[in-house]
């Protein structure tokens, strides 16, 4: 399918483009969340509600309605520590797409590498390919990230000491990567195993183009399509992992702002806060719906037999 012709299927779609611009939107703020908190004046770790008096109650909840938000405080202060709310969104939108996109990026290179491979090659490639698929798929993912994280806390952390960021970060990059790229490697090379039968493989191997070429060529630019649908669908899968891996306690941890933390502060103080556990949620629902449909709408736009 051409280029052009896709460009136009996409444009056509109306709710694809609403939702790159929410997916956008979202991007935007997070390279930009030290920019806008300069100009707020606030930070996503001063504790604005203990330094200052009249903003918490002796009980830690905020003494404004509505979760303290006020001119100062745009969106309000978090119960307890009274940090701004604000802010705390804008750094946890970086954590989440700073999480995703480096896995989705190392999913994307390890799955086209391996799945191409083992689909060009067969033989003992393809049959070592599928063992160790099966045995990924076997591994129950959930209960690994939330025991993998506090063994090697214990392993390489001290117990005064609190863990890295970049530790953190790399363990769920890690982590997300080593799983995520079956299901891709998996599609690519049922597809790669058809094209290599196909008419312009046969002929580019007729006048002695060697491996790499037909690889490289003519069998790597017929995948990107999947690659692309598979990109856009596992970002809200990994960000909304991430979230609920934090939730529980075993993801990104103090003092580095996180959605999946400021739900679970949230819900502990709902009834007398409803408004903490609303921008987080809001958030988090917003973008998660919006790179949801648009994957929706590249798999369409890509499709030359979506009806339209």
């Amino acid at each position: 399918m051409a280029a052009v012709s896709v460009v136009d299927a996409f444009r056509r779609d109306r709710v694809g483009i609403l939702s790159l611009c929410v997916v956008a939107f979202f991007v935007l703020l997070a390279v930009t969340a030290p920019l806008i908190a300069l100009l707020y004046g606030k930070n996503p770790t001063e504790r604005y509600g203990q330094n200052e008096a009249g903003l918490l109650s002796p009980e830690g909840l905020p003494l404004l309605p509505n979760g303290g938000i006020s001119a100062q405080y745009w969106f309000g202060i978090e119960p307890g520590l009274g940090r701004d709310v604000l802010t705390q969104l804008l750094y946890g939108i970086r954590t989440s797409l700073l999480i995703a996109f480096a896995s989705v990026a190392v999913v994307a290179a390890v799955g086209v590498v391996v799945g191409v491979t083992a689909g060009y090659l067969s033989g003992l490639a393809d049959r070592a390919f599928t063992f160790v698929c099966n045995v990924l798929l076997a591994f129950p993912t959930l209960l690994l990230l939330l025991t993998l994280g506090p063994v090697i806390q214990t392993r390489f952390v001290g117990p005064d000491e609190n863990e890295p960021a970049w530790m953190q970060f790399t363990v769920l990059v890690l982590v997300f990567s080593a799983f995520g790229w079956v299901p891709l490697a998996m599609v690519l090379r049922t597809l790669v195993r058809s094209l290599r039968e196909r008419e312009f493989v046969e002929a580019a191997r007729a006048l002695g183009a060697s491996r790499r070429h037909v690889v490289f060529r003519e069998l790597l630019p017929n995948v990107w399509a999947p690659v692309l649908v598979h990109v856009t669908l596992a970002l809200p899968a990994i960000v909304t992992t991430e979230a609920a891996l934090s939730f529980l306690g075993v993801g990104i941890s103090e003092p580095i702002p996180d959605w999946g933390r400021m739900i679970s502060r949230g819900s502990e103080v709902f009834y007398d806060d409803p408004t903490y556990m609303v921008f987080p949620g809001v958030s988090l629902l917003l973008f998660v719906l919006a790179v949801n449909l648009l994957g929706d709408a590249v798999r369409d736009a890509l499709d030359p037999h979506t009806v339209r």
